[in-house]
């Protein structure tokens, strides 16, 4: 009986020990030395004779005495001449029973990650104290900066759960970047909040990543981070991942001490890695990949994919395009309380301090049938030298590139500030409405906290707010007529159906299409309408027709060189979205010049071409006609 010892480097698992047992029989030969190989079992335990055949580099179709192994009691075994051949004639027994049938269990090398549904793919939190790089392992996973990373030792950028799709070589799981956990935390703090938060998520993933930084060490927090998720999470299969260990070498001893102060925290061997320049990612997918195939073997996700599939393709066919939902305004105004409503969970962090969102979070959720992304971004602020640089400039460039992807946006509003101010928009707000109509977008205003109006001493105050509103709206953004403006309060938790449904309508609007007959008809009725003072001067439009959608976009064919005038385009634009109920999206309308004669004249004078060809061509006829009777006579 020996003991052998797997020495592998601190970039892998955890070694283990085991005992090896050899036997030898009386019908093996006498050739046989003592000498063995190594042999390590992890784990689990070689069960297959040819998996224990190829680890000691022998086959079974060796020609002589080959050597088999056996799993019994976790030992592996080596088996004399008699016991291998009864073992081989019962796997070939069984092979040829189960020789074609197909195989009812998928097994791992079955197992494609990418056909699995978005919403059953495993979930792997990344958590840790702060500043230890979980938001740049987070952008690395899945290859996009999504996550805010600035280097604040003394502050937190991450305050919110985001969640992602990491793409790691072969294999795909839901990742999730977490703020991070300060255990000793007073209690109703920003910080004992986004704990209370984390935990939450803990208990509906089935992987932690326990970062730790390379170069600090194991601190005293770090301790109380694991001792942290053991009280809430006790079962929960974690890894250690000591990140930035860029500069850390094996040859000088400083990785194998990091490794070393690790192993403190009791999570087993820890994972040396880089989040930055992507060192050691193949290490993590070599850990990973057992526990998420052991994890999809165990919820037999594989088993109705085929069925999945084939619904998703027929569903997708009538279901209409995801919409993109950005909620944007000034800090404090109930941006995230409303996002918590319309998704009816606590989703993102909310409180009374300001700016307390940083990261811009995206959720999907469904309503009506209608996949929706909806988009909780950073308090928009006034510039400032102070916000030049730090986490601040990054979230305005982060809510700035989410309201360009957005197809609707809600405005939000703060109805208890409006009735102090007397005044509904202040500059950020028109600036970010502004923009909003002139990148195209659907615009929906939602005024929030109409819940701190109500009462019998605010009956006026609150009727004044509804009625002024929508007409300062207007004045201030003459571009779009009819904004739908929705009175809500979102801490009540009741306003998501009205929200929903106006920004739905807003939706449909900004996607409509109309066609070209239709519009021909409406234009013959708004130009017959319309007095025009000079007859003479009266813009002819050929035909009128519907290019784009998303916003709607038209075309006016003008005949000759007249141009339609900016009061012409207003009239028109007016007319169309009170006609066809457009109002709250941009409207826009192009002209194009057609020649009224172009085409006569061309006809013209590819007449004239061919009556002179064949003219010569008859000229010429006729004089080989003279030529030729000339001659005869």
């Amino acid at each position: 009986m020996l003991l052998l010892r797997n020495l592998k480097p601190f970039f892998r698992r955890k070694s283990h020990y085991s005992f090896g047992i050899i036997s030898r029989a009386t019908t093996l030969q006498d050739q046989i030395t003592s000498e063995f190989h190594e042999i390590c079992c992890r784990r689990t335990f070689w069960s297959s004779t040819s998996s224990c055949n190829e680890m000691i580099g022998l086959s079974s179709s060796n020609s002589r005495n080959p050597y088999f192994f056996h799993n019994v009691a976790e030992f592996c075994t080596l088996l004399g001449q008699e016991k291998a051949d009864e073992l081989l004639d019962n796997a070939a027994a069984t092979s040829g029973s189960d020789r074609g049938k197909e195989t009812k269990y998928p097994t791992r090398e079955m197992i494609d990650f990418t056909q699995i549904h978005i919403n059953k793919l495993p979930r792997v939190l990344i958590m840790g104290r702060p500043n230890v790089g979980k938001s740049a392992l987070f952008n690395r996973l899945i290859r996009r900066r999504e996550a805010l990373v600035y280097n604040t030792p003394t502050d937190h950028v991450t305050r919110d759960i985001r969640e992602g799709v990491a793409k790691l070589g072969n294999l795909r799981f839901k990742v999730l970047d977490s703020a991070g956990i300060e255990a000793e935390a007073s209690s109703g703090s920003v910080l004992s909040r986004t704990a209370e938060m984390t935990g939450n998520v803990l208990s509906k993933t089935q992987l932690a990543l326990l970062l730790v930084d390379a170069r600090d060490g194991v601190l005293p927090m770090d301790l109380d981070v694991g001792k942290w998720l053991r009280k809430n999470a006790p079962g929960m299969k974690t890894i250690v991942v000591m990140n930035k260990a860029e500069s850390l070498d094996d040859c000088d001893g400083t990785l194998a001490s990091a490794a070393g102060e690790a192993y403190r925290l009791g999570f087993g061997d820890p994972i040396a890695l880089s989040a930055e320049t992507g060192l050691g990612m193949a290490e993590l997918h070599e850990t990973l990949r057992p526990l998420l195939e052991e994890y999809v073997l165990q919820n037999n996700l594989c088993a109705d994919e085929e069925v999945q599939d084939n619904d998703s393709s027929s569903e997708d066919m009538e279901c209409k395009l995801p919409l993109q939902l950005a909620i944007v305004g000034r800090p404090n105004v109930g941006k995230s309380t409303l996002l918590n409503t319309i998704l009816q969970e606590d989703r993102v962090l909310v409180g009374p301090e300001a700016g307390l969102t940083r990261d811009s979070i995206r959720a999907e959720f469904q309503y009506e049938g209608r996949t929706i992304y909806l988009v909780d971004t950073a308090g928009w602020l006034e510039r400032t030298k102070q916000q030049e640089k730090g986490p601040a400039s990054l979230s305005i460039m982060q809510s700035r590139k989410h309201l360009m992807r957005a197809h609707v946006i809600v405005l939000v509003l703060d109805a208890e500030e409006i009735a102090n101010t007397r005044r509904s928009m202040k500059h950020v707000e028109v600036v970010i409405a502004r923009r909003a109509v002139e990148e195209g977008r659907g615009l929906v205003v939602i005024v929030n906290k109409m819940d701190l109006l109500r009462g019998k001493e605010n009956y006026k105050l609150y009727k004044s707010v509804t009625e002024a509103v929508p007409q300062e709206i207007q004045t201030v953004v003459p571009q779009v007529t009819g904004i739908p403006v929705v009175f809500v309060s979102a801490l009540e938790g009741k306003s998501q159906i009205a929200v929903m449904n106006q920004v739905i309508e807003t939706y449909e609007k900004w996607c409509l299409r109309l066609p070209t007959a239709r519009l021909n008809r409406w234009l013959c009725k708004v130009m017959s309408r319309h007095s025009w003072k000079d007859q003479a001067a009266q813009p002819k439009i050929k035909y009128f027709t519907q290019v784009k959608a998303r916003p709607p976009t038209f075309i006016a064919f003008m005949s000759g060189k007249t141009r339609l005038s900016d009061t012409d385009l207003r009239f028109l634009t007016r007319s169309l979205k009170e006609d066809f109920d457009l109002g709250g999206i941009p409207v826009r309308i192009l002209q194009r010049t057609v020649e009224g004669n172009s085409r006569t004249s061309t006809s013209s004078k590819n007449k004239q071409s061919a009556n002179r060809m064949m003219e010569r061509v008859v000229s010429d006829k006729r004089t080989i006609l003279a030529v030729e009777n000339s001659s005869t006579t």
